[in-house]
């Protein structure tokens, strides 16, 4: 089964689009937002996604009652979720992660940093999918996670 993870959308319109388009190309029926939509009308273009919205609260999500209009299962981290019999762990940052959280979850997804990356510490994997929005690294990314062969992708997708 794949996921579709995404942070840091940052309200751009273009990107978060995009997003969505490339999960519904590939049949995705689980997106997780691992934070920082940051404002409500960048909010409704998510909640119009067809399929199960996970979603936590970034650092610049200030608009939270908003927000919380809008997507109401979205949460202060962290979020622990099961899908497909995987244990997941969602948050803003890798760094606000309990260590108990950690040692308990098979998948890890963080965002904050802008920097995508994939990597498979003692058995865990830890997904970011990158920056959505491209503001700070010019590169627009999405991760797509096969819960079945544990592994991750990241994808650049074009606003």
């Amino acid at each position: 089964m794949l996921i579709g993870v995404l942070s840091d959308t940052h309200d751009r319109l273009p990107a978060i689009v995009a997003a969505l388009e490339q999960f519904r190309t590939l049949g995705i029926e689980e997106v997780i937002h691992c934070g920082d939509v940051v404002a409500p009308f960048a909010a409704k273009l998510l909640a119009e996604y067809r399929g199960r919205l996970h979603l936590v609260y970034g650092n610049n999500d200030g608009e939270r009652p908003g927000l919380r209009e809008i997507l109401p299962q979205m949460i202060d981290g962290p979020l622990k979720l099961e899908i497909a019999g995987r244990r997941i762990l969602v948050h803003h940052f890798i760094e606000w992660c309990r260590p108990a959280d950690v040692a308990g979850a098979e998948i890890i997804l963080t965002g904050h940093t802008h920097r995508a990356a994939v990597d498979c510490q003692n058995g865990k994997l830890f997904v970011n999918p990158g920056e959505c929005c491209g503001w700070v690294s010019g590169r627009c990314t999405i991760a797509v996670v096969d819960l079945s062969a544990n592994r991750a992708e990241i994808v650049e997708i074009t606003p």
